[in-house]
């Protein structure tokens, strides 16, 4: 199958995924900033870009994080690194999903790991995966506790932080609303300032 055919059958199932929402300019150069051009991560790792098409078409790679608004196709810079760990991408799933003892949210997170939309992460590993979901349980359940320790709240939330990139206007249209920075990191900085007066924005990377 021709190249073109490909990348258009790769942005369709991106749009199926995420809808079809504008990029900006802001958007633009943000994910130019925090991802990479699909061809140009495939030329320097020795990948044909058919190929990782056809395997995110397949549902053996994850999708692209983004579509800049020229049609680049944006991956995060370590898009290889968990197969390559797997040990290859036909080992892929069955290493990813045995991260989880329940195999039912083991294919669920394989599932979401295959969309691309986890570009909440700076680093997307099961790990990291597992780290973000106990944290923001974690930052929920301190702050239905009306006795919550207020030091313990923002460890939890500079964690969380470390971990989760600015996101950008296209990801609050295509998740349908506030991402979990606004809800778990700014939004309790702002409810929470600190004792020295630092708030939102005083701690890790906000774009």
């Amino acid at each position: 199958m021709p190249e073109a055919d490909l990348k258009q059958q790769l942005a369709e199932r991106f749009r199926e995924v995420n809808g079809d929402h504008p990029m900006t300019a802001a958007d633009d150069a943000y994910v130019t900033a925090q991802f990479v051009v699909l061809e140009e991560l495939c030329a320097a790792q020795g990948h044909h870009p058919d190929a990782v098409r056809r395997l995110m078409l397949d549902g053996r790679l994850p999708l692209p994080g983004y579509l800049r608004s020229d049609g680049a196709e944006m991956v995060p810079a370590d898009l290889f690194a968990l197969a390559d760990e797997a040990g290859g991408v036909d080992l892929l799933e069955t290493w990813f999903t045995a991260h989880w003892a329940d195999p039912v949210t083991g294919k669920a997170e394989w599932n979401a790991y295959l969309s691309g939309q986890y570009v909440c992460l700076h680093s997307v590993t099961p790990a990291t995966i597992r780290r973000k979901d106990r944290l923001t349980a974690a930052i929920g359940a301190a702050l239905d506790d009306p006795d919550t320790d207020s030091a313990h709240l923002h460890a939890l939330v500079d964690e969380l932080d470390a971990l989760e990139p600015a996101f950008t206007a296209y990801d609050r249209l295509r998740f349908g609303g506030p991402t979990s920075r606004d809800t778990c990191i700014d939004a309790v900085r702002a409810r929470f300032p600190r004792p020295d007066g630092r708030g939102v924005g005083s701690v890790g990377p906000h774009g």
